[in-house]
């Protein structure tokens, strides 16, 4: 049997890291086993799905590198692959399953629905359909019908005991059948529900192993009946655990950013947050915790996946992201560094390769996301400096900074050499001549050149400047301290 599985998001938002972990144990259960990784997208909630966010959706499924075999702008022999396209698929199933005396229209108005559940609900009753329109006779849903009263379709439960599967997660897994009611298999406009969807479209994509999160077990014994009702084969199932937030609970908007779009545009690596999502809910067996893609595709299995909740930790995903960057080349450390600023906003093309392998090296081990590369490298891609308020206030109290700035710009100025080494050796010597530690010199040039106390090393900043911009921002801040002294007089 060829492994098919599937991946099938709803199109009403970006796509979530927990769904993202969901596709990503989907894309390499496939890759490990051989078989097609499938994407479908469930967009029959009309009133919220968008075609931008469907966009969204496959451009975050890209960025991570999960190439899907079937489904959008890839095609495949089991499409349509939008649910909003196949309702001709699921009229004639659901016409199937009434010709079998399994489901039965209901006339049932919202308002009266919701009446019986508050009726049910105050004498302390579970909330479920109490299937008065499944009594009705022929003639009278011709009646109701002739009357314009339009009719959702819903499965006629007969099954009593209970339901069991093995599941590939929890093991055997059992429901009684009694806790379920005659639920909707077709909303009155025609729009399938979810678990009616769902089954036909694994069936007709032949789909033979349904892996998702947890929070979908609840949905399977319906399911499973509906398999039973249709006479077709169901696949296996496999829900993994849920993903949390620091405090327990489950990870939502109010933990902080939660979409795949808003990890990259934070700076985190396709591979670092494809590596950090594999280990929420699977281990590998041992203590190994970085990987590639295509080492996950060979070692990815459901054997190995637990079902205690798993915990977002952010800190670690940090950690995991700046040993990702380190085992980039200089090269592509750079080129990443530089589209990212590109991306926002920069301008890239002013410098070259050269000078951005040049920056990265400067910023060094505090590179954890390529945006650290725009807080630390903003004094180099900013024209205009924007100094730490802090920082300046304290420059200032300190006495005679204004005349030693001067004279720093004026060692530069006459540095022919204009190197690393050069810079050293004018900056140190100048700080014996003025007798001082080379170390005040060099602090108060460092937030005269970028702005900040902390940042990359002082003379990596200076070359990076370039003799001129390094020598005008001694100069310019020279001339605020002495302004700042005389303010004081």
């Amino acid at each position: 049997m060829s492994v098919r599985v599937r991946f099938a998001p709803s199109p009403t938002g970006f796509l979530h890291v927990g769904g993202a972990r969901t596709a990503l144990f989907n894309y390499l259960f496939a890759r490990r086993q051989g078989g097609v990784f499938v994407l479908r997208i469930e967009d029959t909630d009309a009133a919220r799905s968008t075609e931008e966010s469907a966009g969204a959706i496959l451009d975050s499924m890209r960025w991570l590198g999960l190439a899907w075999d079937e489904g959008p702008q890839v095609g495949g022999k089991h499409g349509p692959y939008f649910q909003s396209e196949r309702k001709a698929i699921y009229a004639r199933h659901a016409a199937a399953l009434s010709a079998a005396g399994r489901a039965y229209p209901c006339f049932c108005t919202a308002a009266e629905l919701e009446e019986r559940r508050a009726a049910q609900l105050a004498r302390g009753e579970p909330p479920r359909y109490d299937g008065r329109c499944r009594g009705l006779s022929d003639a009278e849903r011709a009646a109701r019908a002739a009357e314009g009263r339009p009719a959702a379709l819903r499965f006629a439960r007969r099954e009593d005991g209970e339901l069991s599967w093995n599941d590939g997660v929890h093991g055997v897994t059992t429901f009684q059948n009694d806790v379920l009611d005659d639920f909707v298999l077709l909303r009155a406009d025609g729009l399938p529900t979810y678990n009616y969807a769902c089954v036909v479209d694994d069936h007709e994509m032949a789909i033979t192993h349904v892996i998702r999160g947890d929070d979908h077990v609840s949905n399977t014994p319906r399911q499973l009946l509906l398999y039973r009702a249709f006479g077709w084969s169901r696949p296996d199932f496999a829900h993994v655990p849920m993903i949390l937030g620091a405090d327990g609970q489950k990870l939502s908007k109010r933990h902080g950013t939660t979409s795949v779009g808003a990890f990259a545009d934070q700076g985190f690596l396709s591979e670092a947050l494809a590596n950090f999502l594999a280990l929420l809910g699977w281990s590998p067996g041992d203590n190994q915790e970085l990987f590639t893609i295509a080492e996950l595709e060979k070692l990815f299995g459901l054997e190995r996946c637990g079902s205690s909740p798993a915990v977002f930790n952010v800190e670690k995903l940090e950690w995991m992201n700046a040993q990702h960057l380190k085992r980039l080349s200089s090269e592509e450390r750079a080129r990443r560094v530089r589209d990212y600023l590109g991306a926002h906003g920069h301008k890239v093309d002013a410098h070259d390769e050269a000078w951005w392998r040049a920056l990265v090296n400067a910023i060094g081990d505090r590179l954890h996301t390529l945006a650290d590369s725009e807080f630390y490298g903003a004094f180099a891609l900013r024209d205009e400096l924007e100094t730490d308020p802090q920082a300046w206030a304290e420059l200032t109290e300190k006495p005679d900074v204004g005349p030693r700035l001067s004279a720093l710009a004026a060692r530069l100025e006459a540095d022919a050499e204009y190197s690393l080494a050069s810079l050293e050796q004018g900056t140190r010597g100048l700080a014996v001549e003025l007798g001082i530690k080379a170390g005040e010199l060099m602090s108060a040039a460092r937030v005269a050149l970028t702005g900040r106390k902390v940042a990359p090393g002082l003379f990596d900043v200076m070359s990076l400047l370039g003799r001129d911009r390094a020598v005008a921002r001694l100069r310019d801040a020279a001339a605020r301290w002495q302004q700042a002294q005389a303010s004081r007089v």
